[in-house]
């Protein structure tokens, strides 16, 4: 997880420090690509710049910059990493629910940068993993009812036994050279 090779997109509402941060990023093993004073338009931000992580230096992050997090995390998911003077209980909630990896309050320390953005990658990525597993476990799922709702129409069309409707749709499957759920889903339009 080398930081030489990770992209960096700073935002940070204060010029001043956003290049005291971007040296400590750099410093720290980290390619800046860019810097923005504000969330707006993120997803286009990161697309451009293709960074790999987003590190926001905010004071205090408004739902609009939250908002931006949320849409980044739904079409263009990468690490964000939040560092905020303060933070209450609801405002870090209300950053994790859009898909912060990481908020820190008190600022953004220098010797912190690595540590934290080093965590940050490591749950995100734990995160992707476990929707992509979701997802895959949701897919098979409403494939198999598929395929069940198609056996129950070929069981009653042609009072077949579960068994054999079920080999009849692997055997025309195979035929046709057709994945069941696709076959399943032709009987149904069929039916």
């Amino acid at each position: 997880m080398g930081g030489v090779h990770l992209r960096v997109l700073l935002i940070d509402t204060d010029a001043n420090r956003a290049n005291e941060v971007q040296i400590g990023l750099e410093l720290a093993g980290f390619q800046v690509v860019a810097v923005s004073s504000d969330t707006v338009d993120l997803v286009g931000r990161v697309r451009e710049s293709r960074a790999d992580i987003i590190v926001c230096d905010l004071d205090d992050p408004s739902r609009d910059a939250l908002e931006s997090m949320r849409v980044l995390n739904r079409d263009e998911p990468r690490p964000v990493v939040v560092f905020a003077s303060r933070g209450d209980a609801d405002q870090i909630e209300a950053a994790l629910e859009a898909g912060v990896a990481a908020y820190v309050v008190e600022g953004l320390a220098p010797a912190r940068v690595r540590p934290v953005l080093e965590v940050a990658i490591r749950r995100f990525r734990a995160f992707q993993a476990l929707r992509a597993e979701r997802d895959e476990a949701r897919a098979t799922l409403a494939e198999r009812t598929v395929i069940e709702r198609a056996k129950g129409i070929l069981m009653q069309r042609r009072r077949l036994s579960e068994a054999d409707a079920y080999r009849l749709m692997r055997r025309w499957s195979m035929d046709r050279g057709l994945k069941m759920v696709q076959l399943a889903e032709e009987i149904l339009i069929d039916k």
